[in-house]
């Protein structure tokens, strides 16, 4: 569930209601404003757009990795090529439970796990320590290649 909040401070609320991801209007806005600020003072565009999107990755955990500018390889790469979020449902007899990030090497498939969704709440920032659990979903971001072998060895080793 990604939900919409007046201010920054609604978030922790709102991320224990269960909301995936919070976005503040007030921050929204903000960012907008400077963006348009720093055109008209004659900023060059690719300097705005990387640091809108350091902003944005900052900020927003479960993007990272989508917000590509226009100094990016964007349109020079298949889609296949992009790199993507997967969520992996860690079923009953799933390979990856009981087992710590860590002594899964996924970086060695070429993913990064973005998130962990715990009994409803969102882990933002996993780390190799972190054990996996039945009923876990594990959210990992890379090329659609490298999600589809990840989730395979996630779910059956």
């Amino acid at each position: 569930m990604v939900v919409r909040a007046r201010e920054e401070d609604d978030a922790e609320a709102l991320f224990a209601a269960g909301a995936a991801e919070v976005v503040p209007e007030a921050l929204e806005s903000s960012v907008m404003l400077a963006t348009h600020a720093l055109a008209f003072l004659g900023v060059p565009l690719h300097r705005i757009i990387k640091r809108l999107r350091e902003l944005r990755e900052q900020h927003y955990g479960l993007l990272r990795g989508f917000f590509h500018g226009a100094s990016d390889v964007g349109d020079r790469l298949a889609e296949a090529d992009l790199p993507r979020l997967h969520s992996v449902p860690m079923i009953e007899g799933s390979f990856g439970i009981g087992r710590r990030l860590g002594e899964l090497q996924l970086d060695k498939l070429a993913v990064t796990v973005s998130a962990i969704r715990r009994r409803g709440r969102r882990n933002q920032t996993p780390d190799a320590s972190q054990c996996l659990e039945t009923n876990d979903v594990i959210v990992i971001l890379g090329t659609a290649a490298a999600v589809a072998t990840a989730e395979a060895y996630l779910l059956g080793g």
